[in-house]
């Protein structure tokens, strides 16, 4: 028997406000069936693109008939176990053609964005090593939207590495950017002024509590400071706000603690 959440957050922000799919131990369907009546915006977390790991055309089906009942829009989290940026072409190819296989996949749930992972494996951040991979990126997601991605349904985000090396392609391509607040806590970046920076292109953030290095923990682990620069950033923002973690405690203390920020800050 699933916990329901104690209350329901629909519409009371000025961004929507949502979270994984993966709160509860169960499928898609499951998991959106219980968040669906408290939550603007549910990510759908398609990590995994091997056989069997992706969500049906039934789950599609069934995914798209709870939207209509309770009012709820989707993003998609796009494979994370492909590479654009392997020294292989074949890797490559393949994961241009998971990723449209996958945007076919979702595109009847219209999604508010795609995030897609840029993935940096290599051994070392020297010069030389970083432009060569990031010619093999350039190359892939070129080839990626000529075979008819949608850029601008893309959302590329900032992971383990600075979000300059990809910054010009993003612009190139016109992809929006979901800015991971957390991913940028734990990296010791400036969170607000990756906000400025990007404000304009930014259609998806990803919140979720840091501590000791560690990420997508509740969001009560953040200092008093940290959540009084957050609430500001968000105080600017319109679109979705997704609260990156994959428990029922996680999610219904940071839905607390934000609820709690956002009333005493907040103008």
């Amino acid at each position: 028997m699933h916990l329901p959440l104690p209350k329901s957050y629909k519409g009371v922000y000025p961004f929507k406000i949502g979270t994984t799919s993966f709160i509860y131990s169960d499928g898609y369907v499951p998991n959106v069936t219980m968040l669906g009546p408290y939550i603007d915006e549910i990510e759908l977390l398609l990590f995994e693109s091997q056989p069997g790991s992706l969500p049906g055309q039934n789950d599609i089906g069934a995914l798209s008939l709870l939207s209509a009942e309770f009012d709820l829009t989707y993003n998609i989290h796009l494979p994370t176990d492909i590479s654009f940026g392997h020294k292989d072409p074949s890797p490559r190819h393949h994961a241009v053609e998971t990723i449209l296989r996958v945007l076919d996949l979702s595109s009847p749930l219209c999604p508010s964005t795609c995030t897609l992972h840029l993935s940096y494996d290599e051994t070392s951040g020297e010069k030389e090593m970083v432009q060569k991979w990031r010619e093999r990126i350039y190359e892939a997601i070129n080839r990626l939207v000529n075979l008819g991605a949608k850029a601008e349904d893309i959302s590329i985000e900032n992971i383990n590495y600075p979000f300059a090396w990809v910054e010009d392609m993003v612009r190139e391509f016109n992809f929006t950017v979901c800015m991971d607040m957390g991913h940028l806590m734990v990296r010791g970046e400036d969170l607000e002024g990756f906000f400025s920076d990007h404000d304009n292109h930014i259609s998806i953030i990803h919140l979720h509590g840091v501590e000791n290095g560690c990420d997508h923990l509740s969001l009560t682990r953040l200092a008093a400071e940290r959540a009084e620069e957050i609430i500001g950033i968000l105080n600017q923002f319109s679109q979705t706000v997704s609260l990156e973690v994959f428990s029922y405690h996680d999610l219904a203390t940071s839905l607390v603690f934000l609820e709690k920020w956002w009333h005493k800050l907040s103008c």
